[in-house]
């Protein structure tokens, strides 16, 4: 016959043994979305940061400052609807309401989970991209520029560099944050930790209980990610600035 705990550390061991393999789950799964959507939305908000960064000149030809223009104003948009809108209501319009829609799009919890993740982290990581290009000193890029290189050339072996070197910090805060906020997708029935603690705990009625097992398992694994990001900081700050306008125009003589 079970004897059930009569203290509440004694249930926190008692949940934690007896759910393992569903808190196992759930922290996979978390980890899952966390991951694959914070380093696509780094590539999104890489892009978006880009086109934001673009500058439109006289010499430019018409149909190039209307593709320019068009694409500032959708990413724009794109990143102000994002910024401006909790992450839990984005999860229940992108699941439930997309069903809706002429298209009826259809997609798992875990993808949809991943599609907002991607796309809010995009949105952030827009705005931080931009901001580290323009951290750099503009005199690099006239100095590209006057030993030959194109605006695009001096972009990717110039400014990206360095700019990535300098959005670090923030690149791992928004993956610490990325990791906690998949809680909220339970709302669309992701099997993520927080839904995991959910129904563990109801099946006690140990809610406070189950969640102290979860808290527990945040912490480890972003404390770990944390010491983790610190010590690649540390390493890129060790190193030299970019020098790699130079490599690439001797690589071209």
């Amino acid at each position: 016959m079970e004897t059930n705990p009569t203290n509440t550390f004694g249930w926190v061991f008692f949940l934690a043994k007896k759910y393992s393999g569903m808190f196992i789950e759930g922290t996979w799964i978390t980890l899952y979305i966390a991951v694959v959507g914070t380093i696509l939305g780094f590539i999104l908000g890489f892009v978006i940061g880009v086109i934001q960064d673009s500058k439109i000149t006289q010499n430019d030809n018409p149909v190039k400052k209307i593709i320019i223009r068009a694409f500032k104003g959708i990413s724009t948009v794109y990143v102000e609807i994002f910024r401006d809108t909790p992450m839990i209501v984005q999860a229940m319009i992108v699941y439930y309401g997309l069903r809706q829609t002429p298209i009826g799009a259809q997609m798992s919890p875990v993808f949809a989970g991943i599609l907002v993740t991607v796309l809010n982290t995009g949105a952030y990581m827009a705005e931080t991209v931009r901001g580290g290009i323009g951290s750099i000193d503009k005199g690099q890029r006239e100095g590209a520029w006057a030993m030959g290189m194109s605006p695009i050339k001096t972009m990717i072996y110039v400014v990206l560099p360095q700019a990535f070197k300098n959005i670090i910090p923030e690149m791992a805060n928004t993956f610490l944050t990325n990791l906690k906020m998949t809680s909220v997708l339970n709302v669309i029935a992701v099997k993520e930790l927080f839904m995991a603690a959910k129904t563990v705990g109801g099946n006690y009625y140990k809610y406070f209980e189950s969640y102290l097992v979860i808290a527990a398992i945040y912490f480890v694994i972003c404390f770990v990610f944390n010491k983790i990001f610190i010590f690649v900081e540390k390493k890129m700050q060790d190193k030299a600035d970019y020098v790699l306008a130079v490599e690439y125009l001797n690589d071209g003589e």
